[in-house]
């Protein structure tokens, strides 16, 4: 099946392993080798192109270096935002009606009350103008939230994240890459467990801000809590003095967004325990007939090691059959000679024809 000269799958032979042929065709080593592939290949063996010289091969960034977005921007945004509407707040004071403070606190407190969605009611526009400057900052005001805010939020949760791994392991010698290895394998559980600790520790402050500062009962306190961070904002329990609206102001952004990474990270969760018992499933089930029929992908009457591994990824829904031809379609552009494998001269072929 292997040895006819006939254009055959990716990686062949494999089927053909059989302890009388190991040593002769060399499939011992072909077999060692799919289990052990590599995302990239190793400098010494990079095709040279034309001139002798080898390309540089691209650098994988590493997981501690990318992580995070570009705080900058966020700081940027989230400056312009409050800035731009406490000015704007700060000039039309007069057509807000409810409880007030102080001019410009007010005006930070109503953007942040504005931008989270929260809405007490103690602030209210009440002329057009302020309306129609009200509903401008709640939907800028939500983009920023969605598409920096949050993105910052999970930056730092994932920095946790890699911490808490480091303290499961402080008595052993772990290095970098199986901090990594860790972090991705329990990854969205550690972030669960992370954001989990800092939203009690953000509902106990505030319960204890709210029952201290602004004087109300425990139970309404912890209610005004829980009315603030899911962005209910009955409005019936607020912060109404100056030491509480400035607390207010970093507490409301950083809760609301806690609340939010908590729901999004249960729902990975709960998206990747499926999965993994999809792929349980598919790993422990008995091969049929109509399951050879359906990974014999080349008709042949038998199925490879390749031919098999592409049908289970299938299964475990890891890659689809668009995949499948994107990638055959990159192996037939790469294959210049038509043999049905890629050599160095196919890849020295292909920069000629390049240039």
């Amino acid at each position: 099946m292997a040895c006819n000269g006939a254009r055959e799958p990716l990686l062949t032979r494999l089927a053909d392993c059989t302890p009388a042929n190991n040593n002769s065709n060399g499939c011992g080593p072909n077999r060692r080798r799919i289990r052990r592939v590599r995302s990239a290949p190793l400098a010494d063996f990079v095709p040279k192109d034309i001139n002798g010289d080898a390309p540089p091969l691209p650098r994988s960034p590493s997981i501690f270096g990318n992580l995070h977005p570009s705080f900058r921007k966020v700081a940027i945004f989230l400056t312009v935002y409050l800035g731009v509407g406490t000015i704007c707040f700060y000039i039309v004071r007069n057509q807000i009606s409810g409880k007030k403070t102080n001019g410009i606190l007010d005006a930070v407190y109503f953007c942040v009350v504005t931008m989270t969605t929260v809405g007490y009611g103690d602030l209210v526009p009440n002329s057009v103008l302020t309306k129609l400057l009200a509903c401008t900052f709640v939907f800028s005001g939500m983009a920023l939230v969605g598409l920096f805010l949050g993105k910052a939020a999970d930056y730092l949760v994932e920095k946790q994240e890699i911490m808490l791994v480091k303290a499961l392991h402080k008595h052993k010698r772990v290095g970098k890459t199986e901090i990594i290895k860790e972090a991705e394998t329990h990854g969205i559980r550690y972030k669960l467990y992370t954001v989990s600790f800092v939203l009690v520790v953000l509902i106990s402050s505030g319960t204890i801000f709210l029952a201290t500062v602004e004087k109300l009962d425990p139970v309404d306190a912890f209610y005004c809590v829980c009315s603030t961070i899911t962005t209910l904002g009955y409005g019936d329990q607020s912060f109404s003095t100056e030491a509480g609206r400035i607390f207010a102001v970093f507490w409301i952004l950083t809760g609301t967004i806690c609340v939010a990474q908590f729901f999004l990270y249960m729902t990975e969760l709960n998206t990747e325990n499926r999965r993994r018992a999809l792929v349980k499933w598919v790993l422990t089930r008995k091969m049929t007939n109509v399951d050879l029929e359906a990974a014999d992908l080349n008709e042949d009457g038998v199925v490879d090691a390749a031919e098999f591994i592409i049908y289970k990824l299938k299964e475990m829904g890891k890659i689809s059959q668009e995949d499948i031809s994107l990638v055959m379609d990159e192996f037939e552009d790469l294959d210049v000679d038509q043999s049905g494998t890629l050599s160095t001269s196919d890849i020295i072929l292909g920069q000629s024809t390049e240039t």
